[in-house]
C-alpha cells in the first residue's frame, strides 16, 4: 500500500516595512518608536522585514516623508521583498497614490491599519455594523484618489446608449467616482439608523440598572481587562495576547461578599491616537462606560511605557466625559515585574492605585475592598424607629446595617445602627411607619 505523504498548507503572512515619522515638536516615548506599531502589525496577521525611522522639521505636503525617503522605501521595498508598507502615521489619500505609485507596493496608514484589525475581530452583528461604518467613513474621502479614470458611466456622446438616442441617458453623464459616493452615502445613512437604533436600546438597558452598582473595566488594550473581568466573575470571556481582542461590551454580576453585588463590564479597548470616526462608530459599545458608577481603569504596570497609556486612557475617558472623580486605577500584570524599583517608582507616581494580577491573583483582596467602598459608600449613623412586624424592614437591617443597639416596647423597635450611604435611600423606602434621623457619619 503506497503511503500518502501529508502536506501541509499555510497562508503566506504578508511582508511589511514600517515606517514612522518623527516631527521636530514630537512628544513621543524615544525608547521604542515602533513598538506599538509592531504590535498592531502582528495582531494584523503581517510579518515584520524592515523598519525605518524618519525625522522631519514639518510634514512633506505630497509624500509625507519626503523625495528621497520615499525613495529609500522603495529600495528596501525592492531589497527586502516587501508586500505591504505601514505608516505609524495618518496619510493623506494623495500621500497614500503617490507612495504607492513610487515603491509599486500597498501602503496603509495607522488609522487603515486599526480598522483592518478591528474588521477581523468584530464577532457579533453589532460591531460588524459598527466596524463597516468606521471604515466607510475613513474611505469615503479617499474615492476620488482610488479611480484615476474617472470614465463617464452614464450619458455623454461617447457611450453606446447615447449612440442609439437612449431617451433620458444623453447630456455630461454621471462618473463613477459620482456613482461610488451615491452608494457609499446610502450605506452609510443605512447603517447610521441601525446604529441609533443600538445607541438606543444600550442607553435603555443601562438605565434600567438604576438601582445597581455599575463598574466597568476600561484601559489600554491588552492591558488584561478581559483576564481580570475573568478572576472577578468566571465570566469566560475571550482572552488572547493581541490588541483589540475584545470589541464587544460583557457584563456579569460581580459578587463581592456579605451581600453586596455590582454590575461588571468589559469594554474595548484604546490606543494612542485612536480614530475619532472609530470612537463615534462604536459610542453604543462604550455606552458602558459613560454610565457606569465607576470605571476601573486597568493599566499594563509591566509595560515599558505604561505612563502614555494610562494618559492615552485619561485622553479618550475625557473626550467621552467621563468625569474623573469616579475612576479607580489598577496597575494589572505585576507578577511580571522583575525589578522592585519599578513598583516603587509607579507607586510614587500613581499613590492611590491598586497593584493586581489578573493571573494570578494576587491583590484581588484589596480590589474587591475599594469598589464595595465606593459601592456602598461612607457608613452612616442612623437611627430609626420601626414596627417590628415590619418583616422586609427588618430583614432588610439585619442583612445590611450593622445594629448598635435595640430598644422594644410592645411592637415598636427603636433601632440605631450603621448602614452604607447608597443604602440610605432603599431604607427610606420602607418608610410610612419608619422614622430615620440621619447623624454625622463614621
Amino acid at each position: 500500500m503506497t503511503e500518502m505523504k501529508r502536506t501541509d498548507l499555510a497562508v503566506q503572512r504578508e511582508r511589511a516595512l514600517l515606517v514612522r515619522v518623527i516631527l521636530k515638536d514630537s512628544k513621543t516615548d524615544q525608547t521604542d518608536l515602533l513598538g506599538e506599531l509592531r504590535s498592531l502589525v502582528r495582531t494584523a496577521g503581517a510579518s515584520i522585514v524592515d523598519e525605518i525611522i524618519a525625522r522631519r522639521t514639518k510634514i512633506h505636503a505630497g509624500l509625507y516623508v519626503g523625495t528621497g525617503k520615499a525613495e529609500q522605501i522603495a529600495a528596501r521595498c525592492r531589497q527586502n521583498k516587501v508586500d505591504v508598507v505601514i505608516f505609524d502615521n495618518d496619510l493623506t489619500p494623495a500621500q497614500i497614490r503617490d507612495l504607492e505609485e513610487i515603491t509599486d507596493r500597498k501602503v496603509l496608514d495607522r488609522s487603515e491599519l486599526i480598522l483592518d484589525i478591528f474588521a477581523a475581530h468584530a464577532r457579533t452583528a453589532e460591531s460588524r455594523l459598527q466596524v463597516e461604518l468606521a471604515q466607510l467613513e475613513y474611505t469615503y474621502p479617499r474615492l476620488r484618489h482610488m479611480w484615476t479614470h474617472l470614465e463617464r458611466v452614464a450619458g455623454g456622446a461617447t457611450t453606446a446608449v447615447a449612440a442609439v438616442g437612449g431617451i433620458g441617458t444623453r447630456g455630461p453623464g454621471e462618473k463613477q467616482i459620482e456613482i461610488d459616493r451615491r452608494l457609499v452615502n446610502k450605506r452609510v445613512a443605512y447603517l447610521k439608523r441601525k446604529i441609533h437604533q443600538i445607541d438606543q436600546r444600550k442607553i435603555r438597558q443601562v438605565k434600567t440598572r438604576c438601582d445597581a452598582f455599575c463598574a466597568c473595566l476600561v484601559g489600554y488594550t491588552n492591558a488584561g481587562k478581559s483576564t481580570l473581568m475573568n478572576l472577578l466573575t468566571g465570566a469566560g470571556a475571550y482572552v488572547a495576547d493581541q490588541l483589540f481582542s475584545t470589541l464587544q461590551t460583557k457584563t456579569r454580576r460581580w459578587d463581592l461578599g456579605d451581600g453586596e453585588q455590582v454590575l461588571l463590564s468589559d469594554t474595548i479597548g484604546f490606543v494612542r491616537d485612536l480614530p475619532h470616526h472609530l470612537v463615534a462608530s462604536f459610542k453604543a459599545t462604550l455606552e458602558e462606560a459613560i454610565g457606569a458608577d465607576l470605571l476601573i481603569h486597568v493599566a499594563d504596570a509591566a509595560h515599558e511605557d505604561v505612563d502614555r497609556q494610562i494618559a492615552a486612557t485619561r485622553s479618550v475617558l475625557g473626550e467621552l466625559g467621563c468625569s474623573e472623580n469616579k475612576r479607580l486605577l489598577a496597575l494589572n500584570k505585576i507578577d511580571e515585574i522583575s525589578d522592585p524599583t519599578v513598583r516603587t517608582i509607579l507607586t510614587s507616581k500613581y499613590p492611590n492605585a491598586m497593584f493586581i494580577s489578573a493571573t494570578t491573583g494576587e491583590g484581588a483582596d484589596a480590589l474587591v475592598r475599594a469598589v464595595m467602598l465606593q459601592a456602598e459608600g461612607a457608613p452612616v449613623h442612623v437611627t430609626l424607629t420601626a414596627d417590628c412586624r415590619n418583616g422586609k424592614l427588618m430583614q432588610y437591617i439585619a442583612q445590611h446595617a450593622k445594629i448598635r443597639r435595640e430598644q422594644f416596647a410592645d411592637t415598636k423597635a427603636r433601632i440605631e445602627a450603621t448602614i452604607p450611604a447608597r443604602r440610605l435611600q432603599q431604607l427610606r423606602s420602607f418608610c410610612g411607619d419608619v422614622q430615620i434621623l440621619q447623624h454625622n457619619g463614621e
